[in-house]
């Protein structure tokens, strides 16, 4: 009988790692199934640009998988069960359950909207395809001047408010800051930030909680009231509460708590990685919710579970940040270089060069993802042990 891995998710960190398993491992002793709700790899970090009106390319997961032994369920994952080792499953097919060995975890996250009234009634989000297609719709029904408040000053907001104000120089953009935008670049960054903002004439309302979203205005935590035919929320993110029903050890923020090789410390057939794991760095704080992270997170994920299966010992690798890539519309970037703390370095790279440096960024992880296996190689790693029928491990 093959050890079953079953990989939730299909996004930078989950589509990665099944390829990179199905590339490693050899096919006679594994079967790995990938579950996703929808059929196509989705480039999150360009869906600011689908719900501008850009149009972009998604790849069928069937086609990106095809001729590598990986599996595809389309469904959405319902339940976990760890102590069972199943996942329970519904989709077209109707409601299902699969059998695990071991679990890589990667269902991303989604738009956090913090309890604040209205977001869920009257804002919009570019967290998913679904929420940034709806977006879309709104946004080419609003005519010349129409007012378009982004509310979040991280990277998705500034990304969202400068794609949206270059593309559309019709519209109002305005930027609901908590802070100020940028405010951990180095003092040249920042300044390359505001220029950005007054070029495209992006209004920008600092220190600027938003505590209530109602249909064509946002109310400020001092009553200050903000008109917006749309408001888009990009104030955080937010992991799905199934692994916290599982009974699998959760963060507060309803993370999997993970030791140093992405392994839930509290059940060691499962793995986490991307934004629903809630993993530490190298320099000792909590990895982001980012790209970045899954990347991070995904390599280590499958780097221990090779190792473990094959009985090797389980090499470390980096959790370590050394920038941020800022798109600020198509002709424009920032890239700031930081430290082992995460604090902004003097330097940092702007304008063109930048914005040629994040599309190559983007444009590499889109032909990662899309070319899982990098083309099999001719001798792949067998399994050290197997398992028996009843799920238990023996000697191979």
């Amino acid at each position: 009988m093959k050890h079953r891995i079953v990989v939730l998710g299909a996004g930078y960190a989950g589509a990665f790692a099944a390829g990179n398993l199905a590339r490693r491992l050899s096919a006679a002793d594994i079967e790995i199934t990938v579950v996703n709700a929808v059929p196509d790899f989705v480039e999150r970090m360009r869906l600011h640009q689908l719900a501008i009106g850009q149009d972009l390319t998604f790849r069928k997961l069937d086609s990106v998988f095809a001729g590598t032994g990986v599996r595809l369920r389309m469904a959405r994952v319902t339940g976990v069960d760890p102590e069972r080792r199943t996942v329970a499953v519904t989709g077209e097919d109707g409601d299902g359950e699969l059998a695990y060995d071991t679990l890589l975890y990667a269902l991303g996250s989604s738009v956090a909207r913090h309890g604040v009234p209205g977001v869920a009634e009257y804002a919009f989000d570019v967290t998913g395809r679904a929420s940034a297609l709806r977006l879309r719709e709104r946004l080419a029904g609003l005519g010349e001047g129409g007012a378009v408040l982004v509310v979040g000053e991280g990277l998705t907001g500034i990304e969202t408010a400068t794609e949206f104000a270059e593309s559309r120089p019709d519209l109002s953009v305005a930027l609901a800051a908590r802070g100020e935008p940028g405010a951990w670049l180095s003092p040249k960054a920042r300044r390359h930030l505001r220029s950005a903002f007054d070029r495209l004439g992006i209004t920008v309302h600092e220190h600027t909680g938003i505590e209530a979203v109602e249909p064509t205005r946002a109310i400020a935590a001092d009553g200050t009231s903000i008109p917006a035919d749309v408001t888009v929320w990009t104030a955080g993110f937010a992991v799905h509460p199934i692994a916290a029903a599982s009974g699998l050890e959760v963060a507060e923020t309803g993370q999997i708590v993970v030791d140093r090789t992405m392994r839930s410390v509290s059940h060691p057939d499962v793995y986490a990685a991307g934004d629903c794991a809630y993993a530490i760095g190298d320099n000792g704080r909590l990895l982001p919710m980012s790209c970045g992270s899954a990347g991070y997170t995904n390599m280590q994920a499958t780097a221990a579970i090779i190792a473990r299966l094959t009985g090797s010992e389980v090499p470390y690798t980096a959790l370590k940040y050394y920038g941020n890539h800022i798109s600020l519309g198509r002709r424009d970037a920032i890239f700031q270089m930081v430290d082992g703390d995460v604090r902004s370095k003097s330097w940092y790279l702007g304008g063109k060069a930048a914005a040629r440096l994040k599309s190559g960024v983007l444009k590499g992880a889109g032909w990662a993802i899309v070319h899982p296996t990098f083309g099999m190689p001719k001798r792949r790693r067998r399994l050290a042990t197997a398992p028996d029928r009843a799920g238990a491990r023996v000697a191979a």
